[in-house]
């Protein structure tokens, strides 16, 4: 077994004298223990005996379709059984080192991946003597194994706030990963949801830079280990992505961005950074454009960025077929082998084909042709086979299943819906219409009411979560676990609305609003379950943010009645339901909440468990006003007389970090430990937190900062700390965080972190304390990208 020194990547060593949201241009050097010198040895040794067609080889990834026994590359037999030919031709011609996804997009039993990875790796060991590395999407639990355990998707482990849950949640996912007999996991999504358009802003933990980081640093935590030792059982290596500044200028997926340096610096890198501190072994490429240029062929990103700058020694992987879209879809390559040359120059490692093996040949032809420095070759096989070794895959190259007797146990279980109950966020709660008796009479309906896959969300059983109802079957959807909670004579079910599950999210039939109408008459209460169908990346583009008409119609059918409605939402990004919240009696946010999230919100509506979520991104009311927390003051005008007659509205639904309880919380005795403080200086901030109410709950207690006036327009408020803590009915709590300078820093315009003597509002709760910074101090400085 390898350990953490043994490891050779140097990936953290050389960084963590560095702050999280910074780092100098060049990593200081750190001495090289004897451990890293001998699997730095073994790699050199390995790399030595390769020739250029293996090098080359273990730059190449391809899905399982293309070796599987089936009519095409595309769509492969049931039952999945490997086609012998096809990966001999893969392996023994080809020298492939890495394989992914699931044939047919559909998940498979433990033992049947074993079976699958064991058999790939007799031949890769036979043929070229270096285990194959297989990787898999697994963002919430292991999406693609029959039976794995299901969390909350990342939107609502980041609204959970809870930062030893999420490192909990990676620690069972990369359990029941490995137990699957896969090493590497292409998660955690380092994204920021700062657009609610956005058809991935649920892969991302919400829309603030601290929030992500501080949830990235603890889900590599979680999948690697504190010492990052990932030849351990039931660990696998990371992946962050997709690097770097995911996002669009349309809402829509995979289209251009246009991004300033200093904001990819402020708002977007230091995500991945802190992850990259952590030890996270390898990075996955944005499929977007940055200002025009395609991340995939930007050197100034990938290379000097990330691997110089930030010294970051791990592998560097595409996304689907990104290669092929630089002359494809982004025109920017006259034809394909030019696309390998300028995304391999650019600093890739190794491609995620996925269907051919042009990306060989072509690669093979530039080296000869003196187009692609066999240095550049040596440097991507080298940090593939650094992965390798780490995980430990050359001494054992397989999983033996039965070491894994925890797959899907009942801890986990408990584990997940205590995630999913802690995710879920209570945004309204009129007259505390909430918690509903158990006595009361209720009638369910909506099209999110009895569906498992709408729970789910993508990346579930399949890429667009269609085959949920296969695997899911076991677990209860909204209506059934009100029904297991309260009775079944006390529940009336109308769906009024009805997915196509063979169509698009948004499409609903079946409308049965008048039933509804009429089954409200006979109860006390409606539970009105809305929101989306699954879908995921761009197939989830959307051409309007509001819940569809026939959701709307049925909303204001359900407030006509003069029953109380409690809104369920059950959605990946933010539908604007401005239009009909002001008739809602309650408004219930479950996000994407996995199999165990029915259960979650039968047990909040009915006072068995306190809600605790906060929003993780700030939800808004109009299409025409898509801003995040943390916008610039201009943003939000009043009119000045004498001055202007004009003045613009931030209007939104719910503020970020918004969510209520059960229960009521104060805060008092807000101390910072200076009034006046020098670059230097240290801060303490400490708060009071008091349960004021009549019952346990548990309150995230959140640090903001506002720096008054700044050479940048400074944002109106920026998020610094927070902490998720519990109290007991009359019990109170000191929460102390401590703050610097460094942490006030902004990227400025000569391109550096620097914090700007001037004065500060620190807020926690309804408190704010005002201290001076007294000197104006330059932490790093950066050589521009000339982005």
């Amino acid at each position: 077994m390898l350990n953490q020194k043994m490891i050779g990547f140097g990936i953290t060593l050389a960084l963590f004298f560095l702050s999280s949201c910074g780092g100098n241009s060049k990593a200081e050097q750190t001495p090289i223990d004897p451990a890293t010198e001998v699997i730095n040895q073994k790699v050199e040794k390995t790399l030595s005996q390769l020739t250029l067609e293996e090098k080359v080889g273990q730059m190449t990834q391809i899905t399982m379709d293309v070796i599987s026994k089936g009519e095409s590359i595309f769509v492969s037999d049931e039952p999945l059984e490997l086609d012998d030919k096809k990966v001999i031709e893969a392996i023994q011609k080809y020298k492939v080192g890495s394989f992914l996804n699931t044939a047919n997009n559909r998940a498979r039993t433990p033992e049947k991946w074993n079976e699958i990875i064991s058999d790939l790796q007799k031949v890769a060991m036979k043929e070229v003597g270096i285990p194959i590395i297989y990787g898999i999407d697994a963002i919430h639990g292991t999406t693609y194994t029959a039976g794995a355990t299901f969390f909350p998707q990342p939107i609502g482990m980041g609204a959970s706030w809870n930062k030893d849950l999420v490192r909990q949640m990676a620690e069972i996912t990369a359990y029941e990963t490995r137990a699957s007999g896969i090493p590497w996991n292409f998660s955690p999504v380092l994204d920021l949801g700062r657009d609610g358009r956005w058809a991935r802003m649920w892969e991302t933990f919400g829309e603030d830079v601290f929030l992500v980081s501080e949830m990235g640093r603890e889900t590599i935590r979680g999948y690697q280990g504190d010492d990052n030792d990932v030849s351990k059982k039931g660990r696998v290596a990371g992946s962050l992505k997709h690097y770097l500044g995911y996002s669009s200028y349309s809402g829509k997926d995979r289209t251009p961005a246009y991004i300033p340096e200093r904001q990819l610096r402020e708002i977007y890198l230091p995500s991945f950074k802190a992850a990259v501190d952590q030890g996270a072994y390898t990075v996955m490429v944005n499929s977007g454009l940055i200002n025009g240029i395609p991340v995939h062929a930007n050197k100034r990103l990938i290379t000097d960025l990330l691997k110089n700058e930030l010294a970051f020694e791990g592998l560097v992987v595409t996304d689907w077929a990104d290669i092929e879209n630089l002359h494809n879809r982004d025109k920017i390559a006259a034809d394909q082998k030019e696309a390998v040359k300028m995304a391999v120059n650019a600093g890739i490692d190794m491609a995620m084909v996925p269907y051919n093996f042009n990306f060989t040949t072509n690669l093979i032809e530039l080296v000869k042709e003196g187009e692609v420095n066999i240095s550049r070759i040596d440097d991507a096989v080298r940090r593939v086979l650094k992965v390798k070794y780490a995980l430990g895959l050359f001494e054992n190259p397989t999983t033996e299943i039965d070491d894994y007797k925890e797959f899907a146990s009942t801890k986990s279980e408990a584990l997940a819906l205590a995630t999913a109950e802690e995710s879920i966020t209570l945004l309204k709660n009129r007259k505390k219409v909430l918690p509903l008796s158990k006595n009361a009479k209720v009638l369910v309906t909506g099209p999110n009411a009895n569906s498992m896959r709408t729970l789910n969300g993508g990346w579930s059983y399949s890429w667009q979560g269609e085959k949920v109802s296969e695997f899911a079957e076991g677990y209860q959807t909204i209506l059934e676990a009100i029904e297991e909670e309260i009775g079944k004579s006390n529940v009336s079910y109308v769906s009024g609305l009805e997915y196509k599950m063979d169509g698009k999210y948004e499409e609903e039939q079946n409308i049965n609003i008048q039933g509804a109408v009429k089954a409200a008459r006979n109860v006390d209460y409606i539970i009105l379950c809305l929101g989306e169908n699954s879908y995921c990346e761009k197939p989830g583009d959307l051409v309007d943010m509001d819940i569809s008409e026939n959701q709307q119609a049925l909303a204001q059918a359900m407030a006509a009645t003069g029953k109380p409605v409690i809104l369920i939402l059950n959605e990946g990004r933010p539908r604007l339901i401005s239009r009909f919240e002001a008739q809602m009696d309650a408004v219930v946010q479950t996000y994407l909440p996995g199999n165990f999230g029915g259960v979650a919100l039968a047990n909040i509506l009915f006072g068995d468990v306190n809600p605790s979520g906060k929003l993780p991104y700030t939800y808004p009311k109009y299409p025409n006003s898509l801003l995040t927390y943390d916008h610039q003051p201009s943003e939000n005008q009043e009119k000045m007389e004498g001055v202007y007659d004009y003045e613009s509205s931030f209007e939104i639904q719910y503020p970020f970090g918004h969510g209520l309880s059960y229960t009521t919380f104060e805060y008092s005795d807000l101390v910072v430990s200076k009034n006046e403080f020098d670059a230097d200086d240290k801060l303490d901030v400490s708060v009071k937190v008091t349960n004021t109410g009549n019952r346990a709950g548990k309150e995230v207690v959140q640090l903001y900062t506002s720096d008054l006036y700044a050479s940048i327009s400074p944002s109106v408020k920026r998020l610094r700390r927070f902490e998720k803590i519990e109290l007991a009915a009359g019990e109170s709590k000191v929460v102390n965080f401590e703050i610097s300078a460094r942490d006030l820093a902004f990227v400025g315009l000569n391109n550096e972190w620097i914090s700007e003597e001037g004065d500060f509002i620190f807020r926690l709760g309804n408190l704010e304390k005002q201290v001076k910074l007294t000197e104006t101090k330059v932490f790093d400085q950066f050589p521009s990208l000339n982005l």
